[in-house]
């Protein structure tokens, strides 16, 4: 094959760039083996995809091109596999993710092959005109360049968040003045003063409160808490269930909870570390008007 170097090489690259994105993290998934090999499928179709876009061209096989293009399109179904897999893994969750963090996720694994596609297709294309060492030495650079891309901003990005004060004020449940549920038995209300813990976020803009305030934000702040400190409650307890509620008069937040680690440094690093859901992101300082109304 005339291309063959070009093309082993972008696909070598390709691939193990989208191997470097599949990693297992606390949310762990895709933690169990066929999800591994699933994805690593896909990604190394994405990756034969960029490296022989190229090749094809010079050798003029239109044909593949066409192939290719109407292949490239299938990646689109990897987000309804994700989005499909994911909400039936939310009915079990104590704290459900919410659609819009699932929605997030399956955007994430299907983006991600695109991404392997352009460092594929920069390895063999360079590799075509310039030769071996320049086509790996692109190919990483463009590795490196769409590195960050796979990381958006999370909650400290845009908010300050600091400890409340859990208290009731006859049977409602308060973290600082913000009002967060009515609790009507006692010894829940005696353990969720003794255990509980609250987190205020303070948006830093308007861009920042209009974000916070989108309840599927709201949701994955809740969800990401518990899924790292865990949370004291079952199936049929409604009031452990935590809440991320908001100060509608200043677009505070406040998280509350009555987690498993009571460490209440903790609680308020797992709020920072909360990703800024793309679904949920608001840019009002961006127009005009919003920025009149922010005066």
């Amino acid at each position: 094959m005339k291309h063959g170097h070009a093309i082993l090489l972008g696909v070598l690259l390709g691939f193990i760039f989208r191997l470097f994105l599949l990693r297992m993290d606390y949310r762990q998934y895709p933690s169990y083996p066929h999800g591994y090999i699933t994805h690593l499928a896909f990604g190394f179709i994405a990756s034969v995809l960029g490296a022989v876009a190229v090749p094809a061209i010079l050798s003029k096989e239109f044909t593949a091109v066409t192939f290719l293009a109407l292949a490239a399109q299938q990646f689109r179904e990897i987000r309804n596999m994700e989005r499909t897999t994911l909400a039936k893994l939310d009915e079990s969750e104590l704290v459900p993710r919410g659609a819009d963090y699932i929605e997030g996720i399956a955007r994430v694994f299907e983006g991600r092959n695109y991404l392997a596609i352009m460092v594929s297709l920069v390895t063999s294309t360079l590799t075509v005109w310039q030769g071996a060492v320049t086509g790996i030495l692109g190919g990483l650079a463009t590795a490196l360049a769409l590195g960050p891309l796979r990381k958006g901003q999370s909650i400290g990005d845009i908010a300050v968040v600091r400890l409340g004060q859990v208290s009731f004020r006859d049977s409602y449940l308060h973290v600082d003045d913000i009002l967060i549920m009515n609790v009507g038995l006692v010894s829940s209300r005696q353990l969720m003063q003794k255990k509980g813990i609250g987190v205020v976020l303070e948006p830093k803009n308007d861009d920042a409160r209009a974000t916070i305030a989108n309840l599927g934000q709201r949701q994955a702040v809740a969800h990401e808490v518990a899924t790292l400190l865990g949370v004291q409650k079952d199936v049929d307890e409604p009031e452990f269930t935590p809440l991320c509620r908001i100060d509608t008069a200043t677009g505070r937040a406040a998280l509350f909870i009555v987690p498993v680690e009571l460490d209440k440094n903790l609680a308020v690093e797992a709020v920072k570390k909360v990703p800024v859901l793309e679904s949920a992101v608001r840019r009002p300082l961006r127009t005009v008007i919003g920025r009149k109304a922010s005066d």
